[in-house]
């Protein structure tokens, strides 16, 4: 028998109120008194759904990795069941099924979206909208460390620095990562704000880029971004979701330089630096470079923005980009580049020692001394194939429903990977609201798969088989 940790979730609830009250602020300083009630229904039903959880007596022990991973997925199941709210009694005539579709999109910093025209829409629910992504991207990185336990003791020692494995500490540690997510997106909106983009897009591209979401405040990027230096500005941007969200913390507070802490964002410099070196060399005659970069960056980083460029030719680069990823403790989604490149260079090693047999070949990462065991690369390996079988499975159910092959495959890495439909893939003239309510369930249910690490899967169909 399964016991939930409803307690882990009554913080998530908590916050739901106080940005919902925030709203409620915003909405009466700008007299936006359209969707008011929605926000009040929201703070209500949020507070009172996490006073009860709170409430709720848990067994005191400890409690199992399958426990752990089913409350995150029941969390990303109920939590937007609430963000949908100020969607579905909005006056906008939302049905269930479409409210519940964009809260989801939101919470998993997805960025599909059932609205046609962002223009139509008033601004307090463009904030909402945001405010679900950034919500999302802080329960993502909570849960990372809540399902510490299924992950590589190497990704482990890179967060000793900075977070405690005590579970005595546990709300010290949570407020710490709260501190360092909500300090990053205040700095994002300073910044965007010196380089003349108004206030309240500002606060909207804080909330997509600090949680690796895909909603923008308009219907169109170019529309915000004017010119070269804002584009460069937003491409670096970017990246603050593709490193690690303790890579600033590592710079500025580590006294003990050790590179150990620093080796998977130095793997992810120089990967980043590489590729826009082969786009500067090769894919930059018929387009602005800035363009370019803003399309790697935003891939790298899964968030998908692009602005309206004919790449047509580079679709299939940039979705490549899309599914290896950025930082394992990130916000972004992906494979991770960092487990493709272990798994290369272990599947190398592995092929050379039979051509050389009396060598010693090394699993070791450049840069550090850290080695990868058997288990690890098994693990990446399970990764992979689990990738394979859901893109697979996705697909089929998406072309079978009627969307040409071509659009189910590209929108089917978006959904696992979390991105974006934009011009950088193809898909930017998508059409979700049109969607039968069996496709639009299927994206809901792949866009949570993506968003759980695709190893947790595996271990709930083992525990269930094992036990039958």
């Amino acid at each position: 028998m399964f016991s939930l940790q409803i307690k882990y979730l009554s913080f998530f609830f908590g916050l739901i109120s106080v940005l919902s009250f925030f709203n409620i602020i915003y909405s009466y300083y700008l007299n936006l008194y359209l969707n008011l009630d929605t926000y009040y229904l929201s703070l209500i039903i949020s507070f009172i759904i996490s006073v009860l959880f709170y409430k709720i007596k848990t067994s005191e022990i400890k409690p199992s990795i399958f426990e752990k991973i089913l409350t995150v997925f029941f969390g990303y199941l109920l939590i937007p069941l609430v963000l949908s709210i100020p969607f579905y009694f909005s006056i906008y005539n939302l049905t269930f099924l479409n409210s519940y579709f964009e809260a989801i999109s939101g919470f998993t910093s997805t960025g599909f979206t059932i609205f046609e025209n962002i223009k139509h829409i008033d601004q307090s629910l463009i904030l909402w909208r945001s405010t679900t992504q950034w919500i999302g991207g802080l329960y993502f990185l909570f849960s990372i460390i809540f399902l510490i336990d299924i992950y590589d003791e190497s990704f482990k020692k890179t967060l000793t620095n900075f977070f405690s494995f005590n579970s005595s500490e546990v709300l010290k540690q949570a407020f710490k990562i709260f501190l360092l997510y909500s300090g990053i997106t205040l700095i994002i909106f300073i910044i965007l704000n010196i380089f003349s983009i108004r206030s309240f897009d500002s606060l909207n591209l804080a909330f997509s880029l600090i949680s690796s979401g895909g909603f923008l405040p308009v219907n169109d990027l170019s529309n915000i971004i004017k010119d070269k230096t804002q584009i460069i500005i937003l491409s670096i941007l970017m990246l603050t979701s593709f490193f690690s969200i303790f890579f600033s913390f590592n710079i500025i507070f580590l006294k003990n330089k050790n590179i150990n802490f620093f080796y998977e964002d130095l793997h992810l410099i120089i990967y980043f630096i590489v590729v826009v070196t082969i786009f500067f060399l090769f894919f930059s005659f018929n387009n602005e470079f800035s363009s370019n970069l803003l399309s790697i960056s935003s891939s790298m980083s899964n968030i998908g923005f692009s602005l309206e460029t004919n790449q047509s030719n580079l679709n299939l680069v940039y979705l490549v980009l899309v599914i290896i990823g950025g930082s394992f403790f990130s916000t972004s989604s992906g494979l991770r580049f960092i487990k493709i490149y272990s798994l290369f260079k272990f599947s190398i090693n592995q092929i050379l020692s039979f051509s050389r047999p009396k060598n010693i070949f090394m699993n070791k990462l450049i840069f550090t001394k850290i080695n990868f065991d058997f288990d690890e690369i098994n693990k990446y390996f399970l990764t992979v194939l689990i990738f394979i079988l859901s893109f697979f499975i996705l697909t089929t159910l998406l072309s079978i429903s009627g969307i040409n092959f071509e659009n189910s495959f590209k929108l089917s890495i978006l959904t696992l990977m979390n991105t974006v439909n934009s011009s950088s893939y193809g898909l930017v003239d998508f059409n979700f609201n049109n969607l039968n309510f069996f496709i639009k369930y299927s994206l809901i249910f792949f866009m949570i798969i993506g968003r759980i690490e695709l190893l947790t899967i595996l271990l709930i169909i083992k525990k269930f088989l094992l036990k039958n």
